[in-house]
């Protein structure tokens, strides 16, 4: 799920939209050579073409989760992007480009085809599929803060699932902990669960407290197994199962209400009135 270098952690799948776009640009580079065509500003004008239309698109699709606090739409940080977004306009900058520079049509042609094949190749390489189901996870010792032994399998009910593996001293922990808690309140036919990576009980229990955040289902995960068994080290990393225990997705990182709302949409049943989370 992560791919972490010391205290620096990344999503894999940004890793491999990185090494996609080296391919492409190195390909590009030994095609296009003999003509001197360079793709290598035309790559990036794609890159960056895409992120700001695949954040454009995110926001507005949420934009009433944005609406109370319209400065949060520069952060990134939350993972809001819409992919679909941002492939059209790679395209539209990639076509607008081979047309203006003849030269650059065949390099760029296989330069991105290069890359496309390395996104489709890199997850196999990678063995990332579809990631564990929830009942993978039931032999997994938690504890709860009252020192009762717990399992993800007698937490859920039934429903979509949502798992977040936490830490007090995480700052971006404490920043989406607030939206965890709003949500957990609105949406009673969700079952979130807090699990602990590595704490003790007091320790959690001072910062409950200080914070003023009424949370159930928080648990305590002392050998940090499940983020060893998802392969994700980084905090905060949260999990969205629906109600057959499928993992659906994963967010490495902050969650702000737009994101949370954006994975709740694809856990909720087909035939649910599930609410949007609202901003808090």
């Amino acid at each position: 799920m992560a791919i972490t270098i010391g205290p620096f952690a990344l999503a894999t799948s940004w890793v491999i939209l990185l090494v996609c776009a080296a391919v492409a640009a190195v390909v590009g580079y030994f095609v296009g050579r003999r003509q001197q065509a360079r793709i290598g500003a035309t790559l990036t004008d794609m890159l960056l073409a895409a992120g700001l239309a695949a954040r454009l698109a995110f926001v507005l699709e949420w934009f009433e989760n944005y609406r109370s606090a319209p400065w949060t739409m520069l952060d990134i940080r939350d993972g809001g992007f819409t992919p679909w977004a941002g492939v059209v306009a790679a395209i539209l900058v990639a076509l607008w480009q081979g047309w203006r520079r003849a030269a650059l049509r065949e390099p760029l042609l296989m330069g991105i085809l290069a890359g496309t094949l390395m996104w489709i190749v890199a997850p196999a390489v990678l063995r990332m599929g579809t990631g564990p189901a929830l009942s993978d996870l039931e032999e997994i010792s938690l504890m709860t803060l009252q020192g009762t032994p717990e399992s993800l399998a007698s937490l859920a009910q039934g429903g979509p699932v949502v798992v977040n593996l936490w830490a007090t001293w995480c700052p971006p922990c404490r920043r989406e902990m607030p939206v965890l808690a709003g949500a957990q309140q609105q949406l009673p036919e969700v079952t979130f669960i807090f699990a602990n990576q590595g704490e003790n009980p007091i320790t959690v229990h001072k910062y409950l407290s200080a914070s003023q955040l009424v949370l159930t289902n928080v648990v305590l995960d002392s050998r940090k197994k499940l983020g060893e068994q998802l392969g994700s080290t980084a905090l905060p990393t949260t999990l969205f199962f629906d109600a057959s225990g499928r993992l659906v997705d994963t967010h490495l990182g902050a969650l702000s209400s737009a994101s949370l709302a954006s994975k709740l949409k694809r856990i909720e049943a087909p035939d649910s009135n599930m609410p949007g989370v609202t901003a808090r």
